[in-house]
């Protein structure tokens, strides 16, 4: 790309070429799955990244050829997390997660759990941190499909909902 082209371009614009709508997800999934690429998926809110986000998301990475970010929506979040979350709208943390350079895609779902989404990408590779453990929710659905799930073991001292207790405690 030629420099007067990047001035043209705005950083929303540059990495929304790493969204996909999750109308297109299936067919998407397929088409790399042609190119005889495997897929690994890790979800969830990722509302304030931290270290153990990074780690996970790394580790993810490390699993299959592509890496697909399915993030949940800020009603999907409000139904377990509660009114007040997520701190960061649904555009923002989809910048977020697809400007890191280990993510290859990312997508969004509106339920409380990615199982109808996992069942369009039906993943080689779920990654899962290891408070939800190998037989989280998502296992049976990508079993179905043949895939496999990976733990991450978490990094201590990190939360988001810790993060923001010391936000809010720090503004009072």
């Amino acid at each position: 790309m030629l420099l007067s082209e990047r001035k043209n371009n705005t950083f929303a614009k540059a990495i929304k070429r790493k969204y996909v709508d999750p109308e297109y997800v299936h067919s998407f999934c397929e088409a790399l799955r042609e190119t005889n690429r495997t897929i690994a998926t890790l979800n969830g809110s990722f509302d304030l990244l931290h270290p153990g986000h990074l780690e996970m998301i790394y580790q993810a990475s490390m699993q299959a050829d592509v890496l697909f970010i399915l993030l949940n929506t800020d009603t999907s979040i409000q139904a377990y997390k509660g009114p007040d979350r997520p701190i960061n709208p649904l555009e923002v943390r989809l910048q977020h997660i697809a400007a890191l350079s280990m993510v290859d895609f990312v997508s969004w779902f509106d339920e409380t759990t990615p199982c109808e989404i996992l069942e369009q990408v039906r993943p080689n590779v779920h990654v899962n941190g290891s408070e939800y453990g190998a037989d989280c929710i998502e296992a049976e659905v990508v079993k179905r499909y043949g895939g496999n799930i990976y733990v991450v073991e978490l990094i201590g001292g990190y939360s988001s909902s810790n993060l923001i207790k010391k936000i809010r405690t720090t503004c009072d």
